[in-house]
């Protein structure tokens, strides 16, 4: 099992390694527990981003 990916669990809210919960309650796959661990954060940095590029490519 150590070859498996991480995934974060958003039914349960926390990081899992390995598919233990059904595809459509997981984020991932991960290299490791630490990226897992930190998928919303890391999914939240990134819409920020985008979304501060979109709008300075619209001229907000």
């Amino acid at each position: 099992m150590e070859s498996e990916p991480w995934y974060y669990c958003l039914k349960h809210n926390r990081a899992e390694h390995g598919k233990v919960c059904p595809g459509e309650d997981r984020l991932g796959p991960f290299p490791d527990e630490a990226s897992a661990t930190r998928a919303l954060q890391t999914i939240r940095e990134r819409e920020d981003r985008k979304e501060a590029e979109d709008r300075a490519w619209s001229g907000e």
